[in-house]
């Protein structure tokens, strides 16, 4: 059908009238209200609706829904008792006896405001008492809090001070058994303050002819001081001849280590070993070296043996085999002549001291280049090695201490080092410390920090004295063995103009800030 059609009407007998009807499409598909059936011409008819467009609410500006009505929905059934009862009444000739019976009264009516104001007061009373509970729980909560944090508290304070009583104690016990240089700087130093005091007391107290016999008394004292140190120092450098000793004998575990065989674990967990062309010449020179350094052999073996090792480093010729050769013919001489055992004993630890040294050489012992911290060929440190003008030594790169402001290669280590006991006589293990901490922690950051891998232990020590005053910057703590130096913006590399001294917890504290500016 078109939506615009034109319906002829009838307005008289003789008059038509043509009228434009418009059509509206439904938007909505209409109910089917009921019909009935021509049953001669079988032609259907439904009831029609109104084709009329509703009426539209007017809009209130609140959302309205529909809602539906339940009704209770009544059912009459009739039931029949399990048991039948009944009940029997008094009457002439039958007596029931009333002695079980309740007396029921009627109570006191309330209405319903009543009732609300009763429950009210019973929720407040509940309100009450599940108050009560709640801030019981609470406080006991707050108070177990306190008493865990000061326990914490008291704990971190007996922690910290037996850590201070052990440093101190191991301070004093370095002092008292120097061995390291740091050991002898502490002793120089403290020896250095004891000189400022009395001298400033000599000065302060005495004048004249006695001021000066005080400073020559104080001058004697201080020499046998520093006396009584270098004999400590001659102490300390004969231990350290024992530890050489001692780390030639690890070098020994480490010739056992170039002997093993090759390992590795195969996929059902068992262990595979593998001999290679260089761990086999590793255990050819172990079995020599074992053979030689066995005690209390017959003549016989130990010629047969040394007999071995001269063959054995014959193969290569150089100063250090033609030293081991010719101890070795002077071993057998002796032993042809009767010499006692006792008086080889100097002359065979020599010959293993020279075998140990001649393994070294990664041409003779291939599989000990991997396990050798320093290169064995001299070429590859030729470009690293400077001449000291203070002691007129050629030394490497290592032993050149660079401060940040110097333009050329000053004095070694060990000048600077002689320059400091002789004069300032400074001690920098509190600022080594730190130092240490700092790199660590630089470290840790993996940005590629590089200033504090150039900063100096005395660039440090003025950053500490001139700038920070050796105390934290939120608590003037001076104890510098608890202090430590950080990042002031940890988005930034360290650089002494990107840094802030503060004690340990206080730095921890820092670091956990996001915004410093708030």
């Amino acid at each position: 059908m078109p939506d615009i059609i034109t319906v002829r009407i009838q307005t008289d007998s003789d008059s038509f009238q043509e009228v434009v009807v418009k059509i509206e499409r439904p938007t909505h598909k209409k109910p089917f209200l009921g019909g009935f059936r021509n049953m001669s011409t079988g032609v259907e008819f439904h009831n029609a609706g109104s084709q009329t467009k509703p009426k539209k609410r007017p809009d209130k500006g609140i959302q309205l829904f529909c809602k539906e009505t339940q009704t209770v929905v009544d059912k009459n059934k009739r039931q029949q008792t399990r048991n039948t009862t009944s009940t029997q009444m008094t009457k002439i000739g039958l007596y029931v006896s009333n002695m079980t019976d309740k007396l029921i009264s009627p109570g006191k009516y309330f209405t319903a405001e009543e009732y609300h104001k009763r429950r009210l007061e019973a929720v407040i009373v509940i309100q009450k008492y599940f108050r009560r509970w709640y801030a019981i729980n609470l406080v006991q909560n707050l108070k177990e809090q306190k008493r865990l944090r000061l326990a914490w508290e008291a704990q971190e304070e007996l922690q910290k001070k037996r850590e201070k009583e052990e440093k101190l104690r191991r301070e004093y016990e370095r002092k008292l058994n120097p061995k390291t240089k740091e050991d002898f700087e502490l002793l120089y130093h403290d020896l250095e303050l004891w000189v400022q005091e009395e001298t400033e007391q000599i000065n302060r107290t005495l004048t004249g002819a006695e001021r000066k016999a005080a400073l020559c008394a104080l001058l004697e004292e201080e020499t046998q001081l520093i006396a009584c140190i270098g004999m400590h120092k001659l102490d300390a450098n004969v231990e350290n001849q024992q530890k050489a000793i001692l780390q030639l004998l690890e070098f020994y575990k480490l010739f056992l280590k170039c002997a093993q065989p090759r390992r590795w674990k195969a996929f059902d967990g068992k262990i595979t070993e593998m001999d290679t062309q260089n761990t086999l010449r590793g255990k050819e020179l172990l079995e020599i070296y074992r053979s030689i350094s066995t005690k209390d052999i017959p003549k016989d073996e130990r010629t047969s043996v040394l007999f071995t090792l001269k063959c054995t480093v014959k193969e290569h010729e150089c100063k250090l085999t033609q030293e081991i050769v010719a101890l070795i013919d002077r071993e057998v001489d002796l032993m042809s002549r009767e010499v006692k055992e006792c008086n080889l004993e100097g002359l065979r630890k020599r010959i293993c001291t020279l075998f140990l040294q001649y393994i070294k050489i990664p041409e003779i012992n291939p599989e000990v280049a991997g396990l050798l911290k320093v290169p064995q060929d001299p070429l590859q440190l030729y470009k690293n090695v400077y001449f000291c003008h203070s002691c007129e030594n050629y030394l490497p790169s290592t032993e050149f201490p660079i401060p940040a402001n110097s333009h050329t290669i000053g004095r070694c280590r060990s000048c600077y080092q002689l320059d400091n006991e002789a004069r300032q006589r400074e001690a920098y293990l509190k600022y080594r410390l730190i130092l240490e901490n700092l790199r660590k922690s630089e470290v840790d950051y993996q940005d590629n920090s590089k200033i504090v891998f150039l900063v100096q232990l005395p660039d440090l020590q003025y950053l500490i004295e001139n700038i920070w005053n050796y105390q934290s910057a939120l608590s003037a703590y001076s104890d510098l063995y608890d202090l430590v130096m950080v990042r002031w913006d940890k988005q930034h590399q360290w650089s002494p103009w990107n840094t802030i001294l503060l004690t340990k917890e206080e730095a921890d504290a820092h670091l956990k800030l996001c915004n410093l500016e708030k």
